[in-house]
């Protein structure tokens, strides 16, 4: 007798054997953990990437520059580790591009870079700059309008992506799931009212709603997940009530009926785990919608 194989194995095997497959997770896996330390590997460690230098906007990919780190008027706090992973670290000095400088006894003269072929004469005390004061960066990607680097920029970029995929898809899924399954599994008046309730929804444009929720709730990084996710969730519940519809007139549900299982029992522990392949399908379609969208509301100026 040959030795059974979990589920997990069988599944395992089959994604080994499809190249594409492996390549993808490969993909996802890295994405994620360039997410999750977005802020250690971006050359811009600055909350959201955000170290704006006006005199650099607009270069070409491979830029090098050199800077002077001047210390900040106010002090800026130390950052730990969990800090830093999760909101960055906020830049203790500000960053002057310069073409050249010298020492000048307790002062730094520099020239200080404003555009091709014009720049500033300044002095700076050495008490007034960092212990390594000049530093030479290399701008991979260029930098934007606002001088701020553009490598950094899509890294940190990585993690908004990726959190809006997930968030909007756990608001989706808990939404779609509630009411597709209490339509699907009562029937009758209470399927008539959601039913209603969905397709009022679903007749309204997505943008449109995202821009009422947005305008309600507000701007900020959360306000944009809970809006995205808020206009997703009908084509989940469209899709769960046809698949109880189906599923709660077979043998097996009718047996726990018998058995004097409670609705939510039979609901949640005996219809959901039969129905999760077509849901997993529409929420992984779901999760790149999701990016698309915040992608399109930033570009529209109400976005993260």
């Amino acid at each position: 007798m040959s030795n059974s194989i979990s589920f997990r194995t069988a599944a395992w095997r089959r994604l080994r054997k499809n190249k594409g497959a492996v390549f993808g997770l490969i993909i996802i896996l890295l994405a994620i953990l360039i997410a999750i330390f977005a802020y250690f590997i971006a050359p811009d460690p600055s909350p959201f990437s955000n170290r704006i230098i006006l005199e650099i906007g607009g270069q070409k990919p491979g830029f090098t520059q050199k800077f002077i780190k001047v210390k900040k008027e106010k002090d800026v706090a130390s950052t730990g580790f969990f800090q830093q992973l999760i909101a960055g670290r906020e830049d203790k000095y500000l960053y002057l591009p310069i073409q050249q400088f010298s020492n000048q006894g307790d002062s730094v003269v520099v020239q200080k870079f404003i555009d091709e072929g014009l720049s500033e004469r300044k002095a700076f005390a050495k008490s007034d700059i960092s212990a390594d004061p000049v530093v030479t960066k290399k701008f991979l990607l260029g930098t934007d309008k606002y001088g701020r680097d553009i490598l950094s920029r899509i890294i940190v970029g990585t993690r908004v992506s990726l959190s809006v995929g997930l968030i909007t898809v756990l608001i989706s899924l808990s939404i779609g799931l509630i009411l597709g399954s209490l339509a699907g599994f009562y029937r009758g008046r209470t399927d008539t009212i959601i039913m209603w309730f969905i397709n009022v929804i679903w007749s309204i444009p997505t943008l449109l709603l995202v821009f009422a929720i947005t305008l309600v709730l507000g701007k900020g990084f959360w306000q944009i997940f809970i809006a995205v996710g808020l206009t997703m969730w009908v084509s989940v519940a469209r899709l769960v009530r046809g698949q109880v519809l189906g599923v709660r007139e077979l043998e097996y549900i009718e047996a726990t009926k018998a058995l004097g299982f409670s609705n939510f029992r039979i609901i949640v522990r005996h219809i959901w785990p039969n129905i999760m392949g077509p849901i997993m399908v529409i929420a992984a379609a779901n999760f790149a919608s999701a990016i698309v969208i915040e992608a399109g509301l930033s570009f529209l100026g109400i976005g993260v």
